[in-house]
């Protein structure tokens, strides 16, 4: 099949990759978009997976105000170098979680910084609702397990499903960032404030 520049401008604004990773990858699905799409999405996580271990030392701190300053959120965002930190895409990047963070009021970055009360008392929930439904007990660990998962997805920020784009999560997001520019990114720490509220 031909690959014509029109697929390859699809593509790229689709993933936000390189020309030439989209040609590439249209070349290797025979064209198939959708196939093109998860591909250059496996690689950006290969990408990530291997700068991941790389110091983020450099970056930006960028802020969020929404409804005429009832609502604020300022979010560290790191990257590797400060010629990366410059860069357009990786301020809109900063930008769009600032604002995902107000719109989505995330409790934690990831899994590992929710507090233990809080998981505690939802599994406590979920188990007491899977006794009440009388399942056995082998499928009320999977039923609790599940709903563990789903809470975990709502609530810590890199799970959640970005807010301008419900089709990918902000971890997809940043894999993509990754990927394009080259270098790990991390989303350090955000604070959020809302006017009247603790």
């Amino acid at each position: 099949m031909k690959i014509t520049s029109q697929m390859v401008k699809e593509l790229r604004d689709r993933t936000n990759s390189g020309m030439m990773d989209c040609k590439k990858a249209l070349t290797e699905t025979e064209g198939d978009m959708e196939k093109a799409v998860d591909l250059l999405r496996q690689k950006g996580l290969a990408v990530a997976a291997k700068r991941a271990d790389r110091a983020t030392s450099e970056g930006i701190i960028q802020t969020y105000i929404h409804g005429a300053g009832k609502l604020g959120v300022m979010v560290e965002v790191g990257c590797e170098t400060d010629f990366v930190a410059k860069t357009d895409s990786f301020i809109e990047f900063a930008k769009d979680i600032a604002m995902h963070i107000a719109a989505a009021n995330p409790v934690a970055i990831g899994r590992e910084a929710v507090p233990e009360e809080l998981l505690a008392r939802e599994k406590e929930i979920y188990i007491k609702q899977a006794q009440d439904s009388g399942k056995p007990e082998n499928i009320i660990e999977k039923i609790v397990s599940g709903k563990i998962d789903k809470f975990y997805s709502d609530i810590c920020l890199m799970e959640q499903k970005f807010v301008k784009n419900p089709d990918i999560s902000v971890q997809d997001m940043l894999n993509e960032l990754i990927a394009s520019l080259g270098e790990n990114i991390s989303i350090k720490r955000y604070a959020r404030f809302q006017l009247g509220a603790e």
